[in-house]
């Protein structure tokens, strides 16, 4: 037998687990193990990503942004 473990979810939390089942007999490990896979992303950033980040959380620090006020004011759109 597999090792297991217990956790403790909230009502709300098991109805949507419920919800994403593919099937009414597929287990909630295989839905969890399902939803993991999926939230994890095998291919890193591109040091070309991760420099534009780098770039733009300077620009905010550095208050060189418009707001979205500003930009609908820009185009005439407010």
């Amino acid at each position: 037998m597999a090792d297991t473990t217990t956790i403790v979810i909230r009502q709300e939390t098991k109805a949507r687990l419920d919800e994403l089942k593919r099937h009414p007999r597929e287990s909630y490990n295989d839905v969890v193990d399902r939803l993991a896979s999926m939230a994890a992303d095998d291919e890193p950033l591109s040091d070309e990503t991760l420099k534009r980040i780098e770039e733009a959380l300077e620009d905010l620090k550095g208050g060189r942004y418009y707001t979205e006020e500003e930009i609908e004011a820009e185009l005439e759109l407010g």
